[in-house]
Parts: structure tokens; C-alpha cells; sequence
């Protein structure tokens, strides 16, 4: 892929526990408003908040045998079909065999899999459903947007944790600068919100029990979240011949790997650093050039400390930094398309959200952190960071139209 390769974003869609559409979610996270609330479904657990999506209804979802699809399949087809719908695309009149899919993911079907370590337990073999491999194999997600929208490209899935959604954006770049395809629908979708992932979770001490605050001093933990963002990714040319106006361009990605725990970030943020500065690096940019940061920001202790020292080191000129996961709270894999497509709001209309939850910065991070009212912050660039269990790193440089 030659150097500076940029592709053009035409197309968003989201589906959060704020809403089941673009401008609900926007208009939580600007408003910096929570969206956490106790989960009946998780009493009894050492923590029972969550963030979970709203009843979906979108007409992608009255198809035949929908109804039989995991949540995680449900919301990304609803995000996938908002943004075909944004970026005017008409899978009816496409040829197939030149889109793509990429999907990013944690769990994969975990709602099903749960059902069916139920039933099995309790009924027996015979009683799993024929539905169940097709409802969990992570791999679903982009088999089931593929067969939907006539996809007949390559359709591929990324695991890497909670960095699986920008993983995807910088694949798909891949697949589009290199020729391999004209249209990429790039979609993140998790739906985690499980006991047994609740549990795990609470086992490794990263839950909180009253809300997420990104970067506050008094930060206890995420709230776990479910939901999916869908970009559209086309080759700039191809956007051209059909007039389509980019909401933004994908102008540089890179990942790295810490190589340190597999649960603990590297104690200096060596493999995050390495993904920052190389994704400007293929961007072509200096860091002066960034205008502002959609962090990681987990609201755990490690997380929130170690990103911002590397946000220090790399961008000492201290742009605006805020975090989407204390209004949404932490979607797992879904995290990294869904705050790229917020990012591409903020670049758009010159504002940056605040980062809900936030009362007082953490003493000495020295980070210009967005807290109480959403910042107009008219800005031409910004990076998206995502950060995994694996010690998986991910960075998105987004740019304006």
C-alpha cells in the first residue's frame, strides 16, 4: 500500500444504548448524558449496571429468519443499513463482487451461547438449538451482512479484543487502497452483556458499580455496554464517479502489540505509543497536526493513567481529549467503529463531547480532558485510539471532509 493512502468515509450508522440511530446516540454524547442503568438480568452479580441498547426495530430486521439471529448479528445489520441509507448506496443496484465486509468483534454470540449452555444442562444435547453455531461463530456478524446486502467480496472478521473495531477500519483501508474492492462496509458490533461475561469481568476488578467516568479521579471502572456502528468506506474515485459526498476520510491507521500481559497494559504504554505515532506517521502528519482525541478511556486505573502519559509524550501541545464511554459505557469490540463514527460527527460540526461522568481530572495527568459541556473545537484531524485485552493496540487518524 503506498504511503498516505486515504479512503472516504460516506456512510454512518449507530446503534447504542442511547438510541437505535445516528442522532439519538450523537445526542447523548453530547449532552454528556449517561446511559447506564441496574440490569434486572444481572442481579445477584457483583455489579449489575450495564448499557443496553433500546428495543430495535429497523426494517432490515423483518426479513426472513431475523428473528432467529443473535443481538449481535440484529445490531449490526441495523447499523450497516443506516449507513448504506446515509451514503445513498443500493445493494440492488451494486456489483457485490466488488464490496467488501469487515466486521470487529470480542464475544461473538454470546447471548446464544448462554441459552445454550442452559438448556443443555438442563434439558440435554437434544434440545440445543440447530440455530445455536450460526447464532455464536464469531464470524457471523460479516456472513450475515454479506448475505443480506449481497456482498460476494471477501467478508472477513477481526478479533482483537477491545481494539476489534479499529482493527477492522484499518483492514478495510487495506482491502480498498490496494484495489481489492470499490465500497467496504466496516461494522463493530458486540453484545456482551452476559452473566458469565459480567462475572469474568467483575473477577478482573474492571466493573463499576456507579458509573463510568473516564479519567476522573475517582474512576472505579467501565460499564459494560452493548451495541454496533457501521462505517461505508469507498475508494475515493469511486465516491467521485458517483457524486457522493465524504463525511470524512480515513487518512492513516496502525496497530502494535504491547507483547507484556495478556490483561494489563505495557506499564509505559509502549506498544500504545507505537500505534499513535505510527498511524500519524502513515498519515503523513506531525502531532501538532491533531486537533483532538477520542481516547481509549476505559475509566479503569491502569488504562486511564497509562493513556494519558502517552498522550503527553506524543502530543505535548495538549489538544481537547474526550471519551465516549461514559455515556455509552464500554461495547467491547463494537467500541472502536462506534467512536470512529462519532469522531467523524465531531470533525463535521467543529465540536468535541464531553466526556460524561468527569468531575475532576486526575491529578497529574496534565491532558486537556472535555468534561461538563460539549467544546466547539473546530478541528481538521483527529485520532481515535483503541486498546484490547492482548495487549492489542489500534489507531484511526480521521480527517475532515
Amino acid at each position: 500500500m503506498s504511503p498516505r493512502a486515504e479512503v472516504a468515509v460516506t456512510g454512518l450508522g449507530l446503534v447504542t444504548a442511547a438510541g437505535c440511530d445516528r442522532d439519538s446516540t450523537w445526542s447523548a454524547v453530547l449532552a454528556g448524558r449517561s446511559t447506564a442503568a441496574p440490569d434486572a438480568a444481572l442481579a445477584g452479580l457483583p455489579v449489575s449496571l450495564s448499557c443496553r441498547v433500546p428495543e430495535l426495530d429497523h426494517p432490515v430486521l423483518r426479513r426472513r429468519g431475523a428473528a432467529r439471529l443473535d443481538p449481535v448479528a440484529r445490531f449490526g445489520l441495523a447499523a450497516v443499513a443506516q449507513a448504506l441509507d446515509q451514503a445513498g448506496l443500493d445493494p440492488r443496484e451494486w456489483d457485490g463482487s466488488r464490496v467488501a465486509v469487515v466486521t470487529g468483534g470480542g464475544v461473538g454470540g454470546a447471548r446464544t451461547q448462554e441459552t445454550a449452555q442452559a438448556r443443555l444442562a438442563k434439558l440435554g444435547p437434544q434440545f440445543v438449538s440447530p440455530y445455536f453455531l450460526t447464532g455464536y461463530l464469531v464470524n457471523m456478524v460479516s456472513a450475515n451482512i454479506a448475505l443480506h446486502f449481497g456482498v460476494t467480496g471477501p467478508a472477513l472478521s477481526t478479533s482483537t479484543a477491545c481494539a476489534s473495531g479499529t482493527t477492522a477500519l484499518g483492514l478495510a483501508r487495506d482491502l480498498l487502497s490496494t484495489g481489492q474492492c470499490d465500497i467496504a462496509l466496516v461494522c463493530g458490533s458486540d453484545a456482551g452483556v452476559t452473566r458469565l461475561n459480567v462475572a469474568g469481568f467483575a473477577q478482573l476488578g474492571t466493573l463499576s458499580g456507579t458509573g463510568s467516568r473516564p479519567f476522573d479521579r475517582a474512576r472505579d471502572g467501565f460499564v459494560i455496554a452493548e451495541g454496533a456502528g457501521a462505517l461505508v468506506l469507498e475508494r475515493p474515485d469511486h465516491a467521485t464517479a458517483r457524486a457522493a459526498r465524504p463525511l470524512a476520510r480515513l487518512i492513516g491507521y496502525a496497530a502494535s502489540t504491547d507483547a507484556h500481559h495478556l490483561v494489563a497494559p505495557h506499564p509505559q504504554g509502549r506498544g500504545a505509543e507505537q500505534a499513535v505515532r505510527g498511524a500519524l506517521l502513515d498519515a503523513g502528519l506531525a502531532p501538532g497536526d491533531v486537533g483532538h482525541v477520542n481516547a481509549h478511556g476505559t475509566a479503569t486505573r491502569q488504562n486511564d493513567d497509562i493513556e494519558a502519559a502517552v498522550l503527553r509524550r506524543v502530543l505535548p501541545h495538549r489538544p481537547p481529549v474526550t471519551s465516549a464511554k461514559g455515556a455509552l459505557g464500554h461495547t467491547l469490540g463494537a467500541a472502536g467503529v462506534i467512536e470512529a463514527a462519532l469522531t467523524v460527527l465531531a470533525l463535521a460540526e467543529g465540536t468535541v463531547p464531553p466526556t460524561a461522568g468527569l468531575r475532576e481530572t486526575d491529578t497529574g495527568m496534565d491532558i486537556d480532558v472535555v468534561g461538563g459541556t460539549a467544546r466547539k473545537h473546530p478541528s481538521a484531524v483527529a485520532i481515535s485510539n483503541s486498546f484490547g485485552f492482548g495487549g492489542h493496540n489500534a489507531v484511526a487518524v480521521l480527517a475532515r471532509a
